[in-house]
């Protein structure tokens, strides 16, 4: 199993601080929820440990086949290589290259080119819908299919801990609670570790473990059970309005 440990984490964009000294884990085979509203920081988080962001200060380490591995400074490249894969918030795709093309480019590591086919075959195995839709162009499908295909385009790269920014996002309620039973089986099935960043508080105590809720940057408290989660009183105020 995989895991990622994140110490002290400040990071930004110019002068402007997101993140301040920030710490969280997320230990081999576990699915673990940044709970927050808009705007604290989670896809802040999530951009550096994919390197899309240098952060000003702190460590991000991934513990993968036994060797740890720092991030914090890597490039995205290095860390999808490793085995790292995100879901990003509004999805990302290529909208004027079909599916198949889509889930082609997500197999960018060496060891998944070489499995190129069956992994395509286990995408379209897991979501019918884009095998019906292999040759439709992606920003022409709904929503929900396009958040299927942001999925499995993440899985065609074969990754041991699996990031999801915001994947209820834009969603009508029924397809955000079948994205994220998805993700739920995916994880059992491949033995993923996973870090979800949602603002969908019931959704995500659905399928996490534990999780942590982020407030203007910081880690305000964390949740070593989903009861835990549920009885903490900020968590009331910030998602119940009691």
């Amino acid at each position: 199993m995989s895991s990622l440990s994140i110490r002290n984490l400040t990071a930004g964009y110019g002068r402007v601080r997101v993140l301040a000294d920030l710490s969280m884990e997320v230990r081999g085979g576990e699915t673990v929820a940044l709970l927050g509203t808009n705007g604290n920081g989670k896809s802040t988080l999530m951009r550096c440990v994919m390197g899309l962001l240098k952060p000003a200060a702190g460590s991000i380490t991934a513990e993968i086949d036994g060797r740890t591995h720092e991030l914090a400074g890597a490039e995205t490249e290095e860390i999808v290589g490793l085995g790292i894969a995100m879901v990003p918030e509004g999805r990302r795709l290529f909208p004027r290259l079909s599916v198949e093309e889509n889930l082609t480019i997500g197999a960018s590591r060496r060891v998944a080119r070489r499995s190129l086919a069956r992994n395509i075959d286990f995408c379209f195995e897991t979501f019918p819908r884009l095998k019906e839709r292999r040759s439709q162009l992606a920003g022409s499908m709904s929503g929900g299919e396009q958040q299927m295909l942001a999925l499995a385009r993440a899985l065609m790269s074969e990754p041991r801990i699996l990031l999801v920014d915001e994947p209820s996002v834009g969603l009508a309620p029924l397809m955000v609670r079948r994205t994220i039973e998805k993700i739920k089986e995916l994880k059992e099935e491949k033995r993923l570790t996973v870090l979800m960043a949602e603002q969908n508080f019931h959704q995500a105590l659905g399928i996490a473990d534990r999780g942590y809720v982020i407030v203007q940057g910081r880690i305000v408290f964390t949740g070593n059970s989903t009861d835990e989660l549920n009885d903490n009183e900020l968590i009331k105020k910030l998602y119940m309005g009691l």
